[in-house]
């Protein structure tokens, strides 16, 4: 499990494709990231969180605040 600005993501790896697939997984709107290199999972969910969240600014829409799993 990774995490930044409290969003939380799932990574899987696709051995077939060489390649490790993220997905944000504590909200409804769709955060997703790829990379081929372990070491870039970090900077991916980086990237993916700020462009989400400069998407919804952009638009006027409030982003999605993420669900903490572990205040229950």
């Amino acid at each position: 499990m990774m995490k930044f600005k409290g969003y939380q993501a799932k990574v899987e790896i696709d051995g077939d494709a060489k390649l490790f697939h993220g997905r944000v997984i504590n909200l409804h709107d769709v955060i997703t990231f790829e990379v081929a290199c372990r070491d870039d999972l970090l900077q991916a969910i980086h990237n993916s969180v700020d462009e989400y969240l400069e998407f919804c600014t952009e638009r006027g829409e409030d982003s999605e605040k993420p669900y903490d799993f572990d205040s229950t």
